[in-house]
């Protein structure tokens, strides 16, 4: 990340990744781990991604815990919990440009996932929590994506927006603190770090205002879109660096 203008860009990606989670309940590793990466490499741009998802989930949940179900939950989180410190691995081991080929990979094929709405009867019931909650940790631990997985889950298993957001938003602040916990923090600049802060303060603000005036549905496509453009772009990246 060069200067001024790179903590500017910096700043608007979590600007708008962070208004994204708070409007969707997930999304902003979707929309800015890509980003993210490119900007600061595989371990600060996850780590970054792990640490604003988790923010912007616990101030969000703040508001909304009664409607969690513990429940349907635990396994899920249990499943996640397992499997992060896989991912943390990965992440440590892998060379960068293996490493971004499969970020956009992994952002890309969930995007893709999700805009179909798959369906499958392993992603049901005690079964499906694990298997959805196990695969989410990885990916959110190696990657900083672990929202599509649990999204899939709630598709499958019938549940409303209004069912998934506060339940997304507990799954988001826990998982999150454990990837953060097997990593470390990212790396940044005090300038940085100070405008990541308020970068993450405005974007929530600003989705939370959204929820009431933008369709879901609207923000849906808008959300995996641009994940989509990151997941690929991401790719490009790590196959340019392989030779």
């Amino acid at each position: 990340m060069n200067g001024l203008t790179g903590e500017l860009v910096l700043g608007c990606v979590v600007l708008l990744g962070a208004a994204v989670q708070r409007l969707a309940g997930i999304g902003f590793a979707l929309v800015a781990a890509p980003v993210l990466v490119l900007m600061l490499g595989p371990h600060s741009g996850v780590s970054l991604s792990n640490l604003a998802a988790g923010a912007i989930s616990a101030v969000g949940l703040a508001g909304s815990w009664r409607q969690v179900r513990p429940a349907t939950m635990l396994p899920l989180l249990l499943a996640a919990v397992c499997t992060v410190p896989a991912g943390a691995w990965v992440a440590a081991e892998v060379p960068t440009p293996v490493l971004l080929i499969g970020i956009g990979l992994l952002v890309s094929a969930a995007a893709l996932l999700v805009i179909r709405g798959a369906r499958a009867t392993a992603l049901r019931g005690v079964g499906g929590a694990l298997v959805a909650g196990a695969t989410s940790g990885f990916m959110n631990s190696a990657a900083g994506v672990g929202g599509p997985a649990v999204s899939l889950y709630a598709l499958n298993s019938g549940w409303t927006a209004r069912e998934f957001v506060p339940n997304a938003q507990l799954y988001g602040a826990v998982v999150n603190v454990f990837s953060l916990a097997a990593k470390g923090l990212p790396e940044l600049s005090r300038p940085a770090w100070g405008l990541v802060a308020v970068a993450l303060a405005g974007g929530t603000v600003i989705g939370a205002l959204l929820t009431t005036r933008v369709p879901e549905r609207r923000a849906r496509v808008v959300v995996l879109g641009l994940a989509l453009a990151g997941g690929l772009t991401t790719l490009v990246k790590g196959f340019s660096g392989l030779g």
